[in-house]
């Protein structure tokens, strides 16, 4: 099936089988690999994307519920020479570690920063329950989610 939509502001088209996961057409078909898949059960937040405007795990939608969509990946919010504010937070308050989780609790943080330009600890915390992080313990994420909220205006 053909699937067009728009990935990072960029109109793109793909040919995939009609079983193919939104997470499928960004890393093997459009080589978006910054979208991650951690458990291949919606349980991780590794695969999330903004779906137009939506934060969503890109491994529960097919590409064909994509079709004529908009969609961000961690690859379109940021570059290395002008990292999105929630990137730069991170890396200044060591919210990350391996770095495996941080593409999908970064786009998480931006949904939630859109919907709340100011949340408090226990909105951050309660937001991110869908995102795990097996190497830093949370607390700076946290922080960094916080830090990241403020510098992007709330």
């Amino acid at each position: 099936m053909k699937v067009s939509l728009t990935v990072n502001d960029e109109a793109r088209t793909a040919d995939v089988p009609d079983n193919t996961l939104l997470v499928e057409l960004l890393r093997d078909h459009l080589g978006l690999t910054g979208t991650h898949v951690g458990c291949d059960t919606s349980q991780c937040g590794a695969c999330i994307v903004h779906l137009d405007g939506i934060a969503v795990k890109a491994c529960t939608v097919l590409a064909a519920q994509a079709d004529g969509t908009a969609v961000a990946t961690i690859e379109g919010i940021g570059s290395p020479e002008a990292l999105h504010p929630m990137q730069a937070a991170f890396r200044e308050c060591h919210g990350l570690q391996c770095g495996f989780c941080t593409p999908g609790m970064i786009m998480s943080a931006i949904d939630l920063v859109r919907r709340n330009a100011d949340p408090d600890e226990a909105t951050v915390r309660r937001e991110l329950e869908g995102n795990f992080c097996r190497c830093t313990g949370y607390h700076n994420i946290v922080r960094a989610v916080m830090k990241g909220a403020q510098d992007m205006g709330g």
